[in-house]
């Protein structure tokens, strides 16, 4: 049985990281270009003009127009090829991270620096595409994970709670999902292009930590932000939700609460909400597809609620799925391309149907 196991080549987290930037970029050459939303970019500002002065590196801005869709990224790898950049530098969010690896291509090395700990995009090697509109696209996958991912705690603590909590949301998913792949033999991403694999131990390990972490760090994390200061609680969320559910989702897998929520977004009402805040619903939804124990279900859906992650369609303000868009979101659900086919059990629509509107009924 051939299984695999990736990785970013280099992970720092730290306070104050952020002012080393420039010592990584000078390993590929003197230029890069940033792809961060300006009100990122304005955030940090001090410490990348600091980390240019004190490295003597140039950092390119092409602007970020917030969707990682393909006009987008046309767009910035003309500019990077203008302004003759040796590496891309994704900074902020899961979008502008997204989108700085897919202009990068496994071409050019990607530095990837988040602003906040909302997803498990940074380590990564694929990424999510997005209509211009902001409904799902496709995913992209490249042929190495990040040369670099610099986690700078401090900046991510003064960042609003709410995208700390959103990678929860993301982070929660990981070990129910790389479970089900185990249980099915799934072929991961990490698998590549030569026959697939499936995940190691070593993956589901991680993922099994991710949640365990969550579950004994994630409510202290939450006050910590709230108080913008950074915290032994704090460290361990920002690994779980960027590093553990990172590595966990891509050689651990994806199952029903992902598709779920690549599903919720043909729903108008949910596009205001962040990736990981319908991947919790997502997950709490594939643990009644799987008829997984009450008791698991109940203490998923009680860190929810303790964290402040959406348990019921109400939380995301919607008052009435009508049976037309709740089947519409389950049959793009179950497209053949998406990962609910990794669940060890045969799934159609009519199956996530009925169990998101059971989650539904549990969270509410």
């Amino acid at each position: 049985m051939r299984k695999a196991f990736i990785s970013p080549s280099k992970y720092v987290q730290g306070e104050g990281e952020l002012n080393n930037l420039g010592n990584y970029v000078k390993l590929f050459g003197s230029t890069a270009l940033v792809i961060g939303h300006k009100d990122d970019v304005a955030r940090v500002n001090d410490k990348l003009e600091s980390t240019q002065k004190n490295y003597g590196v140039k950092l390119c801005y092409g602007g970020f127009s917030g969707e990682c869709s393909r006009e987008e990224i046309a767009k910035l790898t003309a500019i990077a090829k203008e302004k003759d950049c040796q590496c891309i530098i994704g900074l902020g969010g899961g979008k502008a991270i997204d989108t700085a690896k897919c202009v990068a291509n496994s071409q050019k090395p990607v530095i990837i620096v988040p602003t906040i700990a909302a997803t498990d995009a940074p380590t990564s090697s694929s990424a999510v595409l997005y209509h211009t509109d902001g409904s799902f696209d496709d995913y992209a996958y490249f042929k190495s994970n990040p040369n670099v991912v610099l986690v700078d705690t401090e900046v991510i603590a003064k960042a609003p709670v709410r995208f700390l909590v959103s990678g929860m949301g993301d982070a929660l998913s990981t070990y129910f999902e790389a479970r089900a792949c185990a249980q099915s033999y799934a072929k991961v991403n990490a698998g590549g292009q030569c026959g697939g694999a499936v995940g190691t131990k070593a993956a589901l390990a991680l993922a099994e930590l991710c949640y365990g972490t969550l579950l004994e760090d994630g409510y202290k994390a939450k006050l910590a932000c709230e108080g913008k200061v950074v915290t032994k609680a704090l460290e361990n969320i920002v690994e779980a939700n960027i590093l553990l559910s990172g590595l966990g989702f891509e050689s651990g897998g994806l199952a029903a609460a992902h598709a779920i929520h690549d599903g919720f977004t043909v729903v108008e009402e949910a596009h205001k909400f962040y990736h990981g805040e319908k991947v919790a619903f997502g997950t709490i939804a594939q643990l009644v597809l799987e008829n997984a124990p009450s008791e698991e279900i109940e203490e998923v859906i009680d860190f929810c609620k303790l964290v402040g992650l959406p348990t019921c369609l109400r939380d995301f303000g919607i008052k009435e799925l009508s049976r037309e868009k709740l089947m519409e979101v389950a049959n793009k659900a179950c497209i053949p391309e998406e990962s609910v086919h990794n669940m060890p059990f045969k799934v159609s629509a009519e199956d996530v149907a009925a169990a998101i509107l059971a989650a539904d009924k549990l969270g509410a």
